[in-house]
């Protein structure tokens, strides 16, 4: 269970929206009016091109499940652990597009059916010490596993009870992570329809063909909801708030990830706990992936540049221009510290799992905890320079 005592960021005066067709209206006097929509623009942008990359990857994660389901390999499984590793390293940069009420978690987004964690593994399938376990392995209560029975089931009863998204797939391709050296180990076997291992084969595969099939579903929905070539979607709602509405809400979203959620729920409590269960990506043990990727999605934001998976820049006006109208110092102190917390990340031990465990290392991992709740205090500093109320 995700430990909540540990957030303290409060973003409550984010949350309503400003349209430019409605009261607030943009300061026609405003001498930076013409930086500011740039930066919205750039923005806008770079989070299209950040969503086409995660659906463009989780393309090539469907398409090496798919070979792997039609024959059962180690390297048929290998090669779709690798791409599911690829397919996170534009979704990591991504998180920082939350905590807005944006397309991906307003009331309808699809971040529940994406991303969710901590996963109870024995919704899905058997665990050490109970063979039977899981969705998988309960033909009786789910004689049919369908993508509509896999949706209603998600989440349903409990927050940990994922059925569905990058870690429902990372379970089902690892299996559980009990080894303190390795990641998960489940055989290639699991999914032989004949002279298999472990039992209910035949609905483990189609349970994974499923669950990726609705992964690449709801990615393409979320790019779709930012592409600048479509109409009425949330690129152009996020496109007519004032340029001020549009800017804070980007800045909170740096905040509360480099606060509650990275240096809270997704560091200090697996370090407080000692725990692989509170790990992010703790079958594949690619949490250390995760914790640089976050960070450096802050960094894109404030700097307004995103670097394809495919080496291309995408770039434009950033946040950090602007504030160094306001403030050079707080201007500089940030962007040391997005260096600084690059730095620190990428120091952490791996696997994930032992760096909260080894006590010469849980002090770096500590470090770098209170490094990003500081900064998610800095980030709120230079809103404030600039005019802009996030409230801590």
């Amino acid at each position: 269970m995700k430990n909540y005592l540990f957030i303290s960021i409060l973003v409550v005066s984010v949350f309503s929206s400003c349209k430019k067709e409605d009261p607030e209206p943009e300061n026609s006097a405003d001498p930076n009016a013409a930086l500011k929509e740039s930066i919205v623009t750039s923005y806008a942008n770079i989070v299209f091109a950040n969503y086409e990359d995660c659906y463009l990857t989780a393309v090539i994660l469907d398409q090496k499940i798919d070979a792997f389901i039609a024959a059962p390999s180690q390297q048929n499984l290998d090669d779709a652990r690798q791409a599911w590793r690829d397919a996170r390293e534009p979704y990591g940069q991504s998180e920082v597009y939350r905590f807005y009420g944006g397309a991906i978690d307003d009331g309808d987004g699809p971040e529940p059916f994406l991303n969710s964690w901590p996963l109870d593994e024995a919704y899905i399938d058997y665990v050490s010490g109970d063979l039977n376990a899981g969705i998988i392995n309960d033909p009786v209560t789910f004689p049919t596993i369908t993508a509509s029975l896999l949706l209603q089931l998600n989440l349903s009863g409990a927050e940990e009870n994922v059925a569905l998204g990058y870690h429902a797939i990372e379970f089902l391709l690892w299996g559980q992570d009990t080894s303190a050296n390795n990641c998960g180990q489940r055989p290639y076997t699991d999914y032989l329809t004949v002279g298999g291992t472990a039992s209910n084969q035949d609905r483990r595969v189609l349970y994974l063909s499923i669950a990726s099939d609705l992964l690449l579903a709801f990615l393409n929905e979320l790019k779709n909801e930012w592409d600048p070539s479509l109409q009425g979607n949330y690129r152009q709602e996020f496109l007519s708030y004032s340029n001020d509405d549009a800017i804070r809400k980007m800045m909170v979203g740096m905040a509360v990830l480099s606060g509650a959620e990275l240096s809270g729920e997704r560091m200090y409590v697996a370090y407080d706990n000692m725990d692989q269960e509170d790990e992010h990506s703790c079958f594949s043990d690619n949490t250390h992936r995760d914790i640089i990727l976050n960070a450096k999605g802050i960094h894109n934001v404030y700097t307004g540049t995103y670097q394809r998976v495919d080496g291309t820049i995408v770039s434009g006006s950033s946040i950090s221009q602007l504030a160094e109208l306001f403030s050079t110092s707080l201007n500089a102190q940030l962007i040391q510290s997005l260096n600084d917390a690059d730095n620190k990340c990428n120091s952490i031990y791996v696997p994930f799992d032992q760096a909260i465990i080894i006590p010469a290392e849980r002090q770096i991992v500590l470090d770098a905890v209170l490094h990003l709740q500081s900064q998610a205090d800095l980030i709120i500093d230079v809103a404030s320079s600039m005019g802009y109320t996030i409230v801590l």
